[in-house]
């Protein structure tokens, strides 16, 4: 059961969610908001092209800061699927994300409450707000499903 009304920019993550698994990508969406502007919309792309480094998050704030002509996205917030890993986290912090939004908790590889705990790090320079549960079920099943399909 969702833990918080699910906000508009979650459910564009999520709609962007269901887009990568159409497309045969692992199943994570993406958006970062500005005041009450969306900035960026973005996909899991690992595939096609190639790109190990295609991750939502990744495609997201690429996308931001190329739009607003800045590296610091320190007045956006991120909404994402799932928690995302330490070389998402590591951007996230980088790009002065104000606030993280995440539905899904990742026990084997995400970095923010599980692993490596990025944000938590002494070596960490920016630590957003961290919020998670926000469309939970929904990320949840569809992972489930997508990775259900594929065993």
């Amino acid at each position: 059961m969702t833990r918080w009304p699910i906000p508009q920019p979650m459910k564009q993550a999520l709609d962007a969610a269901r887009a990568a698994a159409a497309a045969g990508e692992v199943p994570v969406g993406a958006v970062v908001v500005k005041g009450d502007a969306v900035i960026a919309v973005a996909a899991n792309a690992t595939r096609t092209p190639p790109d190990p480094t295609g991750h939502a998050e990744i495609r997201a704030l690429r996308d931001a800061a190329t739009k607003l002509g800045e590296e610091r996205l320190t007045a956006c917030d991120l909404y994402v699927t799932l928690e995302p890993c330490a070389m998402c986290a590591g951007a996230i912090s980088h790009a002065r994300i104000a606030r993280l939004y995440y539905a899904a908790s990742d026990p084997k590889g995400g970095a923010v409450e599980h692993g490596a705990r990025v944000f938590e790090q002494e070596q960490c320079l920016h630590r957003p707000e961290v919020y998670s549960g926000m469309g939970e079920a929904e990320a949840a099943e569809l992972l489930r499903a997508f990775f259900r399909e594929r065993r």
